[in-house]
């Protein structure tokens, strides 16, 4: 099923293949999150195995960017930190749902663009990496 929602003044394309299987796999605007919609938790992006994290321009390069406008929650990770492919670094609630955004590289924390409570834009700088 395909729905359009609006989020701030912005719109979102959302499809959703099995809505009773769990979790819920919903894609917006290209991107896919795992929801289970009886906790309203969310990860992203893609939230299958670590091992199976999709690769996206705007987070496969140096800087990683908000996949979804929202609030930021947690920030787990600070400059100096190694991470691993698949680690939570963030939670950034939006649409009154959680979602974990994951390195999708290991690598060096080189600054953390944003902090607990701040609101970010879609594609806003979250972090960078060192190279």
């Amino acid at each position: 099923m395909k729905y359009t929602l609006k989020v701030d003044g912005q719109t979102f394309e959302v499809e959703i293949d099995d809505i009773d299987r769990r979790p819920v796999i919903a894609r917006v605007d290209g991107q896919e999150f795992e929801v289970s919609p009886e906790t309203g938790a969310a990860a992203t992006p893609g939230a299958a195995p670590a091992a199976a994290l999709p690769t996206r321009s705007n987070q496969s390069g140096k800087v990683l960017t908000a996949p979804l406008p929202g609030v930021v929650l947690e920030v787990f990770v600070k400059p100096g930190e190694k991470v691993e492919a698949g680690q939570v670094l963030l939670v950034i609630e939006a649409m009154k749902m959680k979602n974990s955004i994951r390195s999708v590289r290991d690598g060096t924390v080189a600054a953390v663009h944003v902090t607990a409570g701040q609101t970010v834009a879609h594609k806003q700088a979250l972090l960078e990496f060192v190279e």
